[in-house]
């Protein structure tokens, strides 16, 4: 049970880093906010699972409370951060922000 835990909260933090990389060397502002949504989310999900995971260690009515908890936080955050990333990204478009493109080469044109 343990090294489930483990790999699931090094798995989250796996993403969180890879979420950083991605807002980091993305190029414009849209890809930047997909990877920031995506990672987010996903990496969110796995380290609470692990969390809730490590709590169940003795099935008694307080475990068995703080795995509700953390299954409520898990629920606000898969519908909060899609929302958010989708009302930031919407509100770019809106204010002019235009997308990446590739620079064509002489050989392209």
């Amino acid at each position: 049970m343990n090294s489930l835990v483990v790999f699931l909260v090094v798995s989250g933090l796996i993403f969180f880093f890879a979420t950083t990389v991605g807002l980091l060397r993305f190029p414009d502002f849209y890809s930047r906010m997909h990877a920031a949504g995506k990672g987010d989310t996903l990496s969110s999900l796995l380290m609470l699972a692990g969390l809730a995971l490590y709590e169940f260690h003795d099935i008694d009515l307080a475990t068995i409370l703080v795995g509700v908890k953390i299954l409520l936080i898990v629920v606000f955050i898969f519908m909060a951060s899609p929302t958010a990333t989708h009302a930031i990204t919407d509100a770019g478009f809106e204010s002019g922000v235009k997308p990446w493109q590739k620079e064509k080469t002489e050989e392209e044109r």
